[in-house]
């Protein structure tokens, strides 16, 4: 089997189920994750392991504790679907050698996927990817035995979610979501925030209204992706029980979704900028940093400007925010692919603990989202970013390559600025507006990202770079 049909991405392996996501590719990679755990030096490593809603998750995270044991590596297996930022609070609070988590986050149904953290919750470096890689291939060429099923002491049943709860509880400030009598709709989208987000409300006191609660491995015809298109149910339960705010989670809830209390979409790109903005208010004992990815609006800079913070610009992935986080250099760090976390917690993207602080800040300020980014505007400046994905065919896709590979002088008659390579061609031009082209390692694609001062200018920003990419 080839090695393509094994990638780690910017989030770990994933791919279609009963294609590529196999049994024997799983035993590989599980296999993989064992030998390396093995060598890091340890005598009796132990995994955390956990899955989400998704088809088949519960029965590749069997198998994968069978391989584990198999290998003499002992698992602490999560006895209900578990979220990708609670599995990675369980491993430092267990002082766990690390974890294996089987999702496809926020991917269409048909998928699955494996996310691999390492000791310090964080997502496993590129690295530490491409080692994996590399000895799951070695797997699939040899073979794995046939690890039978786990011997009696190698598998722990655990239920992480009560010390998870508790480690959101020191973080947000409870009893102003309380004494606003805030209202919350949430949206799950069948995955495994439920349980998690709405019982921390409910449990503290807090009106709660969701949706989507159970299990269904096709997430209702869609994929479990918190954009606007999709949380339109969310709209009308928001009008129904006249809520000020909508929350959601991705699949796996390590990203978030936000309504405001008329509905409207307000983009992870504005959120991170408002949290930013809100927090430095809020937790002056907090260090003073910021860190967003390369893809991530410039609003987060002009916010910092205003505070005098340093801003810490990372590749794409959150890993990157993650190395950060660790080192207590940050207040915030988010990407505009709606991951975000904040100083103390863990190193690795919590869609939970996003919305959870979204709505004290609403609570706290007694505005409407839209209010509140208004003001923001007003104080540091307007900016609208836009993502824009543009499928290539080959020949495009080769012509693209040699392209990004220059430093233009000019795109579409403006002067460039400056040029920055940290991921991808990233143009800068002289009033802060920018367009970055990344080419997708996995699929013939490339993701443009383009940020002007009026939905205007943002979009014609978007015009020029299809012609720049398709011409």
């Amino acid at each position: 089997m080839p090695l393509k049909q094994i990638h780690f991405g910017t989030s770990g392996w994933r791919g279609i189920i009963a294609d590529e996501f196999t049994f024997d590719n799983v035993r590989a990679v599980v296999a993989a994750i064992a030998d390396y755990v093995r060598a890091q030096n340890r005598e009796q490593p132990r995994l955390v392991v956990g899955c989400d809603t998704r088809f088949f998750s519960p029965e590749f995270a069997e198998a994968a504790v069978e391989v584990l044991a198999s290998r003499r590596v002992s698992s602490l297996r999560c006895r209900d679907f578990t979220p990708t930022p609670t599995i990675a609070c369980e491993i430092r609070r267990r002082q766990a050698d690390g974890g294996i988590n089987f999702t496809a986050s926020h991917n269409p149904p048909e998928y699955n996927g494996i996310k691999f953290s390492t000791p310090d919750g964080a997502p496993a470096l590129p690295e530490v990817t491409k080692q994996l890689e590399r000895i799951a291939v070695r797997h699939l060429a040899d073979g794995i035995p046939d690890p039978g099923r786990a011997p009696e002491g190698s598998v722990e049943e655990i239920d992480p979610r009560p010390a998870y709860l508790e480690v959101l509880a020191e973080k947000i400030a409870v009893d102003e979501i309380k004494r606003a009598g805030l209202r919350v709709a949430y949206d799950p989208l069948f995955g495994t925030g439920n349980g998690y987000l709405n019982r921390f409300l409910a449990d503290h006191g807090i009106e709660v209204h969701s949706l989507h609660t159970h299990r269904d491995v096709l997430f209702g015809g869609h994929p479990p992706e918190p954009s606007s298109e999709i949380l339109e149910p969310l709209r009308a339960l928001i009008r129904e029980r006249g809520a000020q705010v909508g929350l959601s989670t991705d699949g796996d809830a390590d990203r978030f979704g936000i309504l405001d209390r008329d509905g409207a979409f307000i983009s992870p790109n504005h959120i991170v900028a408002l949290l930013l903005d809100y927090l430095i208010e809020t937790r002056p004992q907090w260090p003073k940093g910021v860190a967003r990815s390369v893809a991530t609006t410039h609003l987060i800079d002009a916010v910092a400007r205003h505070h005098n913070l340093p801003v810490h610009e990372t590749p794409v992935g959150f890993k990157y925010i993650g190395e950060l986080i660790k080192q207590d250099m940050i207040t915030i760090g988010g990407e505009e692919s709606a991951g975000l976390s904040v100083y103390g917690h863990v190193p690795e993207k919590d869609g939970i603990l996003a919305c959870l602080l979204v709505a004290e800040m609403v609570a706290r300020r007694g505005a409407s989202l839209g209010e509140q980014l208004q003001a923001l505007f007003a104080k540091v400046g307007a900016y609208f970013p836009v993502r824009v994905n543009l499928h290539l065919d080959e020949s495009i896709r080769q012509r693209l390559v040699e392209r990004i590979k220059r430093d233009p002088k000019q795109f579409d008659g403006r002067p460039v600025a400056s040029v920055n390579r940290t991921d991808g061609l990233k143009l800068l031009f002289n009033d802060d507006s920018w367009v970055l082209m990344r080419l997708s390692g996995t699929e013939p694609v490339v993701r443009c990202y383009c940020e002007a001062h009026s939905e205007k200018d943002t979009a014609a920003l978007v015009e020029a770079a299809k012609r720049f990419v398709l011409e």
